[in-house]
């Protein structure tokens, strides 16, 4: 306050005086006091971790139809046969070592791949072998065939990270080498990020690009926080908005693919869920539209043991406050398999506490797969019988029933037809389909016309064929 004017100097220190202490330390600066402080720098904490994240390469065989086979005219004329063409198709990605010698990374990066790699950062290659993978989590568990001990990154804790904590996120974007960004958590509990069931994403400013998918997403104890999944970006590149899976669900995927699983599987709840809409917060009493609204239960399973009624709100899972459907989908699935979790229920009488038993659906029907063949249009088809559990694993809602879609043979009838993996045959000719030996009796039949109706996402669909 050299030049000053002595009145206001004096005002202002009376105001100073008067402010309290707490608005006094917010309004002051750290500054370095040293010149160990001046020095700070991420670099001990990046060396300590870097050499868990490896880069994934992936190559698959891609078959191109030669547009004339199959041409008489043109097969005549040339001779022969026309031929196929093949061609390499290769991806990059990251992925992490989380434990000896097992990877994780997301699963569209190895996502039919023929011939997966991993390059550690000093440049040395690996094969290996995919241990299990899981399409709507996009996670995939990799084992390096290799007797030797890598560098692993410890696992953290993402349940107790906070918006603002500082994080770092390591990985191979566009392919120029293993890159580190920083950056600051924005936000937890993200959903509606991507296409598939799985809702409950780690949103970071720090940069991640393509190429960063499968990578760390780090915090400050060197411990992975997430997998870098997803980024936010209409041109390509990084806007500033990443999205990481968290590290509790790596943890339990991860342990699944240690016990040998080949299939990923999840709670039963026997229910399903919907948003909470502001009106039904009011009508409920709930201070803000969050939750996960109960919409159907299936009669005689878990939910349905519990007490849970449509109409009614869960608000949380273990004490833990549940935003949305997705959320309460992630709080189930990384309590773990065997055990129970405690609802908080909202009723329109009040809030009331239930158990709700962890298991795995049932198979309550033998799925009795068969591949459909013959000269019908349903020649190619693999269906099953459907069950709780072959439901839940196929992601349809659980108290479906009948026969479904389990694959389409890629160039047979049935998938020039149109049909499509999840398809559930509801009746053939004006007959119910029951089971899989029902429909295979009818196609016997060969009547030459064909009258069908499916179930495509919810959507009922006739059909005609001759």
């Amino acid at each position: 306050m050299l030049n000053m004017p002595r009145r206001v100097s004096i005002g202002l220190l009376a105001l100073l005086v008067a402010m309290p202490a707490n608005v006094l330390a917010q309004e002051q600066r750290a500054v370095p006091q040293s010149r160990q402080e001046m020095q700070l720098s991420f670099a001990p904490l990046v060396k300590q971790a870097a050499g868990a994240v490896v880069n994934v390469y992936a190559e698959r065989i891609v078959r191109r139809m030669n547009p004339f086979a199959g041409d008489p005219f043109f097969e005549q004329f040339f001779g022969q046969r026309m031929p196929n063409r093949s061609e390499k198709q290769s991806s990059l990605g990251s992925g992490v070592i989380l434990a000896e010698g097992m990877v994780v990374t997301n699963n569209h990066v190895i996502e039919g791949a023929d011939d997966i790699k991993i390059a550690l950062a000093d440049g040395r290659e690996f094969p290996c072998e995919i241990l299990l993978k899981d399409e709507s989590l996009d996670l995939a568990v990799l084992r390096i065939k290799s007797k030797e001990r890598f560098p692993v990154m410890p696992l953290g804790d993402s349940d107790r990270t906070e918006v603002g904590d500082l994080v770092l996120a390591i990985g191979n974007p566009f392919g120029v080498g293993q890159t580190v960004t920083s950056g600051i958590v924005s936000a937890l509990a993200r959903n509606q990020v991507r296409s598939g069931d799985f809702g409950f994403f780690i949103q970071t400013d720090a940069s991640i690009n393509p190429g960063n998918s499968g990578g760390a997403l780090m915090n400050m104890n060197g411990e992975l926080l997430g997998i870098n999944t997803a980024i936010f970006s209409r041109g390509g590149g990084s806007n500033g908005i990443g999205f990481a899976i968290p590290s509790n669900l790596v943890k339990v995927f991860l342990a699944a693919a240690a016990e040998g699983k080949t299939i990923f599987e999840r709670p039963f709840v026997g229910a399903t869920f919907d948003a909470v809409t502001s009106d039904v917060a009011e009508a409920l009493g709930l201070k803000a539209a969050r939750g996960a609204l109960v919409v159907r239960v299936v009669e005689g399973g878990p939910a349905d043991r519990a007490g849970l009624k449509p109409g009614e709100v869960i608000t949380a899972v273990n004490g833990i406050s549940v935003e949305h459907p997705d959320a309460l989908g992630y709080r189930l699935t990384t309590a773990g398999l065997g055990k129970q979790a405690t609802l908080t229920v909202q009723t329109g009488a009040g809030q009331r506490q239930v158990n709700l038993a962890l298991n795995t659906a049932p198979e309550t029907v033998p799925r009795e797969e068969r591949l459909l063949e013959g000269r019908n249009p349903f020649a190619g088809l693999r269906v099953a019988n459907l069950s709780p559990k072959l439901a839940t694993e196929m992601r349809i809602p659980a108290e479906k029933a009948g026969v479904v879609v389990t694959d389409v043979v890629r160039g047979s009838p049935a998938a020039r037809y149109g049909f499509q993996p999840k398809d559930i045959v509801i009746s053939l000719n004006g007959t119910t389909v029951t089971s899989t030996k029902a429909l295979e009796a009818m196609l016997d039949d060969n009547p030459g016309f064909w009258r069908v109706e499916i179930e495509r996402d919810g959507q009922r669909i006739r059909q005609f064929f001759r």
